[in-house]
């Protein structure tokens, strides 16, 4: 024989209740009810379950097989109700949970020192931040792969907040030997003998370069590519050319002295970080924890840090 159950986490703590307490009245105290309420919650389970739970003929309220087997699952349910509330106690107080961010190579670095903050704060969350294409960044956003995507373009799409958090540049380096490294500005037509190592992904800001030197009529040479800001960064460190790379990513090379770089007028353009998310869902916790962090350290650090709202 099959049933068609549908029956209520209240009726079970109450048949619990009876259970544990031994007696309908000792329940209906225990629950703050009244006994009628307590026999007629037990006489619905009984109705949905289709057999009777207690022999009514025993003053001491004994199971009959079919209640039996229904109090241990019964017991079983009451305690996962009372794991998932405390689980959801922790997410909300922020004890644990998770926080899953979508960037590129070069996104990376800005979320560094703000993970960092974050993971003093809450140190039993956890972090994923995933690698991704700056292009399906969003489209990874929109789909639920990601809480938050960090990307340097505004995405063109309504169902998006986008929040501009960080205002860095490109930075033309060269090596400590190349002549330029002596000079604090040279420029864009003396580039045109140079030899750029680029990233073999193109960029809205390399087909801005790219347009800046045929504008100018300036030849521009990039005979070699490279997968990675890090592998471009160590070549032309060798001496291998220059590079055009973001500024944010040359800090630490410049602090050690292992690339100079050396201003171009025609070639400052400024790039905007922006963090993504989706404008008709809730955050997590999580997520608006790390919000809050991002809003927390733009205050301290100042300088090219932001929290401005696009849209």
């Amino acid at each position: 024989m099959s049933y068609s159950v549908a029956m209520e986490l209240s009726q079970l703590e109450a048949f619990l209740a009876v259970i544990r307490e031994g007696s309908f009245s000792a329940a209906a105290k225990a629950l703050y009810r009244t006994q009628p309420a307590i026999s007629q919650t037990i006489k619905r389970l009984e109705d949905e379950v289709g057999r009777p739970l207690f022999d009514r003929a025993s003053r001491r309220g004994l199971l009959t097989d079919a209640g039996r087997v229904l109090a241990v699952h019964a017991e079983r349910l009451i305690n996962f109700r009372q794991q998932a509330l405390a689980a959801l106690d922790d997410v909300r107080q922020l004890r644990s949970g998770r926080l899953t961010l979508a960037a590129n190579e070069l996104t990376c670095l800005y979320l560094l020192p703000l993970l960092h903050e974050y993971r003093r704060l809450y140190p039993d969350m956890n972090i994923t931040v995933q690698r991704a294409l700056a292009s399906r960044i969003p489209g990874q956003v929109m789909d639920y792969g990601a809480d938050i995507g960090v990307v340097t373009f505004r995405p063109d799409l309504d169902m998006l907040t986008s929040i501009v958090v960080y205002r860095d540049e490109l930075a033309f380096v060269v090596p400590p030997s190349h002549p330029f490294a002596r000079r604090a500005k040279v420029s864009i037509t003396e580039l045109a003998r140079e030899s750029f190592v680029a990233h073999h992904v193109a960029s809205p800001y390399r087909h801005k370069v790219i347009e800046t030197f045929q504008d100018k009529r300036v030849q521009l040479q990039m005979p070699v590519e490279m997968p990675t800001i890090d592998a471009i960064k160590k070549f032309v460190a060798m001496g291998n050319g220059v590079a055009l790379l973001p500024a944010i990513s040359v800090e630490s090379e410049l602090a050690r002295k292992e690339l100079v770089r050396v201003r171009v007028p025609d070639l400052a353009f400024e790039r905007k970080l922006r963090l993504v998310h989706r404008r008709d869902a809730a955050l997590s916790h999580a997520a608006q924890a790390f919000l809050a962090v991002v809003e927390a350290q733009t205050a301290v650090r100042k300088g090219r840090f932001a929290f401005t709202a696009e849209r």
